[in-house]
């Protein structure tokens, strides 16, 4: 009874998801496509020429380009966009020393207590703090950004398709819809009634193509780089996108190296395993037929 009752439930479990299957396939066959601005000209995100130093399976990380980032982040993102998730003391992860990272977190002030009195002060940061946030809170946050709360950047990369490469393309993208064309066609010439509210900007890789940031990186030479390097629009971004990499993934690296040491070891207790296979039955032989 049993045996008969669990074959049921098979037959039932093997009926339900060939339905679901049959379903699903007529339904992708037969459903037109969306003709909405947002579908037909979002462009996928795409990463700088040349790529990332950390791309492909034995990617390292570039500590320069990490400290470029930093420095693009701190002068420019930081006025909207907290890293909640970083710790001043993790930036001797990306090449600054000890007393590198006390002087910078000393330049920024993070709520703390007056020991005296108990009520709540900004003090100097130290080592030990997180990035702080740029507005107290959430409402403030809005009201000074046309009502849209900057997100926090710590784990952007890892939050988006292409993390790295849709932050790039984001800070790069900014156009305009008046011009702007995919494929041979042009945004107004296929939605002659789209258009951009007051107060948002068009970007062809956000998904609704409009959002609420103004291009933060608008001209050449907004950071002036200490090394030297020429801060172009296309650098800086590039150098944000990879630090907000690292913020997200700083393992990244190590976890490319672990990979490679556990392929390695299994490469070798699989030949191990097949030697002492053939050792064990060794004295079988198969009969003859």
């Amino acid at each position: 009874m049993i045996r008969i009752l669990s074959a049921l439930a098979g037959l039932v479990f093997a009926g339900v998801v060939l339905l679901a299957f049959v379903m699903g396939a007529t339904t992708w066959l037969t459903e037109e496509p969306m003709h909405s601005a947002d579908h037909e000209f979002h462009l996928d995100a795409h990463g700088p020429e040349g790529g990332y130093s950390f791309d492909g399976p034995v990617g390292k990380w570039d500590v320069a380009q990490l400290q470029r980032g930093l420095k693009v982040y701190s002068e420019v993102c930081a006025a909207c966009h907290s890293l909640k998730f970083v710790a001043f003391r993790d930036l001797e992860e990306i090449g600054y020393s000890e007393a590198q990272v006390k002087a910078f977190a000393a330049t920024k002030q993070v709520p703390g207590i007056d020991p005296n009195t108990g009520e709540s002060v900004m003090r100097p940061g130290e080592p030990t703090d997180y990035f702080p946030s740029p507005f107290p809170n959430a409402v403030a946050a809005a009201a000074a950004n046309n009502n849209a709360i900057p997100p926090d950047l710590s784990l952007m990369t890892k939050a988006r398709h292409h993390g790295s490469n849709y932050v790039y393309s984001l800070l790069t993208g900014y156009t305009d819809p008046a011009t702007f064309e995919k494929d041979g066609k042009r945004l107004m010439e296929e939605f002659p009634d789209f258009q951009t509210p007051p107060g948002l900007y068009f970007n062809p890789y956000f998904a609704n193509l409009n959002l609420a940031m103004a291009p933060p990186l608008g001209v050449d030479g907004q950071v002036t780089y200490d090394d030297g390097t020429e801060a172009t629009v296309s650098q800086m971004s590039a150098d944000v996108a990879a630090f907000l990499t690292w913020t997200a993934e700083p393992k990244l690296v190590e976890r490319k190296q672990t990979g490679f040491a556990v392929l390695v070891f299994l490469l070798f207790a699989t030949v191990l395993a097949y030697f002492a296979k053939r050792q064990v039955w060794s004295s079988v032989k198969p009969k003859k037929a």
